[in-house]
């Protein structure tokens, strides 16, 4: 067979070698090749932000924080909060990192002249160069890979409802990971074929020419937080000078966090779907799993970012006594909003129903020992 040029396949078996090698050579120190890059780039940059530290090296939120866990708690690195925004996370390397790390940089510096003994100072010259325009075509892709990844499929140019006390836009991200019965976003949901987008541009273009009439932009759904977009895309919605308000069913607490400890959004809504025992049935999910919704629901009630929770109450889905149990899951909630069901005839499913206004003043009554402000929404009270 004739030589090929895999880029790809060639470079990742350079990485899995250097991985293999460190990995040896770092065991005595408990940590290994991907913590190594980590430690090196929080030396060199004391106070880096995690992420800072994800854009530098191309890092999932996932490996960075589960990485950052494991070197904060083996002493080599310490975790503090911004004083210019508590939400940020700031990174130090701890003494014992500076003891080692003049190891750690001999390790390096004796693998880099191994593997480039052969190779004349042109070629190394040449092969660094080479790399680093791959390296930034890298980037570039991945970058636009990310501005693609956000599909809207609606606009409300102006409203006075979603964004509380706020003149604000609202853009409807499309898809779901939840089947909720009652929702009345059905075709957000399912996405039909002939449904059509509405372009990033066509939006950053429309908020360009109100931004000085706007205070603000909700992003609702289907689900936000399933496309990885989101992040450039309310970057550069921040860039405007526009507030940020989020509507989420809470189950990615990942992405969420990231974009509070950025300060990319300005006020969270989560949805509490029900109680927790009934929470599967009401999402029409048989089985589903909770946890990532408890630790959205845990990370609100901590206090990062401006926040409310809000459950849609429905006839076939809600009784009086699961909203005690909704107010203990949420005790201490800044504000808990409930809203009657309405059927415009959009829903997944057919038949359901709102509850009375006096039954609904009772489920407020409910969880009202337990939350700090609990308001009915659509109605006067």
């Amino acid at each position: 067979m004739g030589e090929n040029n895999y880029l790809s396949l060639d470079s990742s078996i350079l990485y899995r070698c250097n991985q293999k090698h460190f990995d040896k050579l770092l065991s005595r120190f408990d940590i290994g090749y991907t913590q190594l890059i980590l430690l090196t780039q929080i030396y060199e940059n004391e106070g880096i932000s995690m992420n800072e530290l994800a854009i530098m090296g191309v890092f999932d939120k996932g490996t960075i924080t589960k990485s950052i866990q494991r070197l904060e708690q083996l002493s080599y690195v310490r975790i503090e909060n911004s004083e210019a925004d508590k939400r940020s996370k700031l990174l130090y390397t701890t003494d014992k990192t500076q003891v080692i790390m003049p190891e750690l940089y001999r390790m390096r510096s004796e693998w880099n002249s191994y593997l480039s003994s052969e190779l004349s100072s042109d070629e190394l010259d040449a092969y660094n160069a080479t790399q680093r325009k791959l390296i930034e075509k890298a980037r570039e892709y991945e970058k636009q890979l990310e501005n693609e990844e956000i599909r809207f499929y609606g606009l409300q140019k102006l409203t006075l409802l979603d964004y509380p006390g706020k003149m604000a836009c609202t853009v409807f991200t499309g898809g779901c990971n939840f089947r909720c019965p009652f929702c009345h976003n059905r075709s957000l949901v399912f996405l039909n074929e002939n449904d059509s987008e509405i372009s990033v541009s066509d939006i950053l273009e429309y908020l360009e020419t109100r931004k000085k009439v706007l205070d603000g932009v909700c992003i609702t759904g289907g689900e936000p937080l399933l496309h990885k977009g989101i992040f450039d895309f309310i970057r550069k919605v921040k860039e405007l000078g526009l507030l940020v308000k989020l509507d989420t069913n809470g189950s990615n607490c990942e992405a969420l966090k990231q974009l509070v400890e950025e300060g990319l959004v300005d006020y969270v809504a989560m949805d509490i779907k029900g109680c927790p025992e009934k929470y599967a049935e009401t999402i029409g999910l048989e089985n589903y799993d909770i946890a990532e919704v408890v630790r959205s629901k845990d990370y609100l009630l901590q206090g990062h970012v401006d926040y409310e929770f809000r459950t849609t109450v429905v006839a076939q889905f809600h009784e009086v006594a699961d909203f005690e149990k909704i107010g203990r899951w949420i005790e201490g909630a800044k504000n808990y909003y409930l809203q009657n069901f309405e059927d415009h005839g959009t829903c997944i499913r057919e038949g359901l129903s709102e509850v009375g206004i006096e039954t609904l003043e009772q489920m407020k009554a409910a969880a009202a020992p337990y939350v700090e402000n609990i308001e009915i929404r659509g109605i006067e009270e």
